[in-house]
Order: structure tokens, then sequence, then C-alpha cells
């Protein structure tokens, strides 16, 4: 508690340089808007990123989402995840969640990877002709002068206790979301008293539209036929399937077991989401679950131990994100494993979009 104490008391001085311009902030020369968090860990903020994208792409904007690239070998380097043609890298180098967005979004974003998003920023405009940037988990990132500030809320787990690090999970103090333009509440069809969380925020920033967002399975692929995708965004069809769709299509009778695994900040979100696909799919039932550290990099030795787990719980198939299964080229499964990829769904799209 005592070092949270600190935490919390730096978070805040930093905050107050910022506000009096005696630390110094650097505009992008393009609008600009900042997608983030207040707490470690998943919020289903990629989600949000690549809504966000889709909207401004859609309406003519050359859009470059700018991230750190979190896990990646080399974090120092910058490093070009798309440019508007290709994935012209791999996880190992660019980060997991940059070559998901990749995947995800094709053609309708640019995505570097830097630590000094001024500079890349500079870079990628004069390169590409960007018109908007999105920085990608950049809230603490005031460096970066932003138009909107958007910052996303884990309806599952909003302040983890409300300390901040290393006692709790707030980067900062709860005071501090006073700064934020927009606020979503992520994985709202996930929990309970929605409206109390709502009260909450609506109390700590009166000012801001607080919006809810569910995660909704948009497509569930083979290992291998996402994999085939994972380098020409071009080649992406996307069908709306579910997980029965997929697992049961087989002759089998009976349920089909499921083991379901991820390496997220978040895995409980996505187990909640499984359970929730299974519960209203009759037919599939959850045997095995498995969380990995966030951005863990999978090893041939985890399959093999995953699946003689599933061997002797007579598990059907193996299911997990998207965000993991960049991680998977190259790794071998004896087991069906599907992939499943979600998108955002927004309460207030029209007022959402019109505030972007």
């Amino acid at each position: 508690m005592p070092f949270s104490y600190l935490y919390g008391k730096l978070a805040d001085l930093r905050n107050h340089l910022y506000d009096r311009g005696l630390l110094r902030t650097f505009p992008l020369r393009a609008r600009t808007i900042s997608v983030g968090n207040i707490t470690t860990g998943g919020t289903g903020k990629t989600p949000l990123v690549a809504y966000i994208a889709r909207i401004l792409a859609e309406r003519g904007e050359k859009v470059c989402i700018l991230t750190r690239g979190y896990g990646r070998r080399e974090p120092r380097n910058r490093v070009v995840v798309s440019d508007h043609t290709n994935i012209i890298t791999d996880p190992a180098v660019a980060g997991d969640e940059p070559v998901e967005l990749a995947m995800s979004l094709g053609d309708k974003a640019v995505i570097v990877a830097d630590p000094d998003r001024v500079a890349a920023a500079e870079w990628a405009r004069v390169k590409f002709g960007i018109t908007t940037f999105i920085l990608d988990d950049a809230f603490q990132h005031r460096r970066a002068r932003r138009d909107v500030d958007i910052v996303c809320i884990d309806a599952t787990n909003p302040w983890d206790g409300g300390r901040t690090l290393p006692g709790g999970r707030l980067r900062e103090p709860l005071r501090n979301l006073s700064r934020a333009d927009i606020l979503v509440i992520t994985r709202a069809d996930l929990a309970e008293n929605i409206a109390d969380l709502r009260s909450e925020i609506s109390k700590l920033n009166p000012a801001a539209p607080v919006f809810g967002a569910a995660t909704e399975i948009v497509s569930v692929l083979d290992l291998s036929e996402f994999q085939i995708m994972s380098g020409y965004p071009d080649t992406k069809i996307r069908e709306k399937s579910s997980l029965k769709d997929m697992i049961c299509k087989s002759d089998n009778v009976g349920k089909q077991r499921i083991f379901a695994f991820c390496g997220l900040g978040n895995p409980e979100s996505f187990f909640l989401q499984i359970r929730k696909e299974a519960v209203e799919n009759v037919g599939l039932e959850i045997s095995l679950i498995r969380s990995f550290p966030d951005h863990y990099v999978y090893k041939q030795a985890d399959i093999e131990r995953m699946e003689q787990e599933a061997k002797q719980q007579g598990v059907d198939a193996f299911v997990t994100t998207a965000k993991d299964a960049v991680k998977l080229k190259g790794l071998n499964f004896t087991f069906p494993c599907y992939v499943v990829e979600v998108e955002l769904v927004l309460d207030r799209p029209e007022e959402f979009e019109a505030l972007i």
C-alpha cells in the first residue's frame, strides 16, 4: 500500500506538469484519437481500435494506428506492421496485437509499432499521406497531443480494488478519468449492475458520454484457414459463423467438448464469452480452460501438454483467440483448433460515430 500511494502521487505530479505546460506535448499534424485504459491488463481495447479505424476508413480517411507493440523482440525499433496492402512482419517483430489488428482491418489502416509515437507519426504522415492517427493504449502517453481521448473500462473488473500499481491495477488514480472525452464500458454483456458502474463513472467525469460495448463472435475459423490469411489482408472473406457451426458439423453424437485457452490480460473475459456461447448453443460443453501470461509466446511443448490433457478428458476441439492464433504459426495440433474472431457492438453507435 505505501508503494501504491507513492505511485499514485507520482502519476498525479506528472499529469500536473503536463496540465501546466511544464512537460511539452507535440501535435501530430493530423486528427488524433487516443484509445487507452486506466488499468493494466486487457480491457477489450483492441476491438474498439479496429471499430474506430473502420469508421474513419469508410469516410475516406487515411488511417494510421500507432502502437508500442508490447511483447515484441526489439521494442525500441520502428516496425511497419501493415502498409495498406500486406502484413509485412510477424508477431515476434511487431507484437501480437498489432498483427491481430492488421489481419482484422486489411487495407483500412497503416499500422506502425514504435515507442516514439510523435516521431513515428511525422514519418508515417509524410510516407503514407495519413489524415487521421489512432493512438493505441495512449491515455498515459501524454507527449502526443490528441483531439479525442477515449478510455475503456472493463465491466467484468473495472478497478480491481481501486489501488494504483503495484498494489493494484490502476495506472493512475481514478480521479484522472476526468480528462477523458469519451468513456466506453467494454464487455458490458458479461457483467451485472452495469447501471451502477455507469453511475460511478459519471460521478468521476460528469461531462463525458458513457457508452456500453459488447463483443460479438462474428466468425470462427479453423486455425489452418486463419493462418493462410495471415499475410494478405485482401484475401479475408468472413461469413458469420458460431462455434456450434464449426465444431458440431461432424457426425459425432452428443455434446462436443471444448478446451479453451488464451494468453490475455484478462483471460476470464474470453472464458466467460465462450461459456456464454456454449449456454446459447446446445451441443457444446466447456471441459477445460487454460490461461497463459499476456503476450505469451507459445512453444510446441505447450501444445503437447494441452493435447495430453485433452485426450484424458475426451475433448473434441481447442478454441482460442485471434491474438493467440497469430503466434501459433509453425506449431502442430493433432486436435482440431478453432480461432474465434470478435467485433465490437456499441450502444448508440450513431452518437459515437458523430463524436469520432
